[in-house]
């Protein structure tokens, strides 16, 4: 919209789960009575040792049901899988790519049922280009957001609704630098990195002991059927209609 027509309400915060989302954040937005609301967690619920998709699949469901009735053109995407943005060795990465597969399972579906504008970014070559993400590997740069708006802007479109102009490309600052990454690091990255030590690290160790030991024994497929079977009856679980069918690992 031109200036002065688009109020801009941003409710999220860092290391928010599923369940702040549903806590604190909805009723924030449902009493602003919003035309368009974007839905993006699950990154940080992927970080935790205590991960069970059921939970977090009632959270994005609530969510989505509660802004939709609400009037607003809800907008989703997939996740990306970090382990391909951070470039973590496969033992590492397999059991945090089966979290975010199952986690844009369940987005997907709730995608289809209740007709979001939705993204497949987990699939998007352009979003696993380093430059659209900020040092941290987590969260995206500029350009990743003006990607991501771009993107958005295209499948509001499509949707028929109409633009004033679509979103630039190209950032209009100048990417941080080396010692401005650096101070990052050293002043919030370190942080980030203790408190996952705390909490994901033991989990996670648990995670790759099971991901080498069924490797060794070429039995890594029970993992998969594992997850499979969990993420189809937490999927059974949820609003009927044209779900997807989840895909095997």
């Amino acid at each position: 919209a031109p200036p002065g027509g688009l109020a801009l309400d941003n409710h999220a915060r860092r290391r928010a789960l599923a369940e702040d989302v549903v806590r604190d954040q909805l009723p924030r937005a449902l009493a602003r009575r919003p035309s368009y609301a974007s839905v993006i967690v699950g990154v940080n619920d992927t970080l935790r040792s205590d991960f069970a998709i059921a939970p977090i699949a009632a959270r994005l469901e609530q969510t989505v049901v509660a802004l939709r009735r609400s009037g607003a053109v809800v907008l989703t995407a997939s996740l990306p899988d970090p382990g391909r943005m951070l470039r973590v060795p496969e033992l590492v990465r397999r059991p945090l790519a089966r979290r975010i597969q199952a986690i844009n399972a369940v987005v997907e579906h709730l995608a289809a049922v209740h007709g979001t504008v939705h993204l497949d970014l987990a699939g998007h070559a352009s979003v696993y280009d380093p430059a659209m993400w900020g040092v941290d590997r987590i969260h995206p740069s500029e350009r990743g957001h003006r990607l991501l708006a771009g993107l958005f802007a295209d499948g509001l479109a499509d949707r028929g609704v109409p633009l004033w102009r679509l979103p630039e490309r190209e950032p209009s600052n100048p990417v941080p630098s080396l010692a401005a990454q650096a101070y990052w690091l050293a002043t919030q990255g370190t942080g980030w990195m203790a408190r996952r030590s705390r909490d994901l690290l033991p989990g996670l160790t648990r995670l790759v002991f099971s991901e080498a030991w069924h490797r060794l024994r070429d039995q890594t497929v029970r993992l998969d059927d594992r997850a499979y079977a969990e993420l189809a009856a937490v999927l059974a679980s949820l609003s009927p209609g044209r779900g997807r069918t989840p895909v095997r690992p």
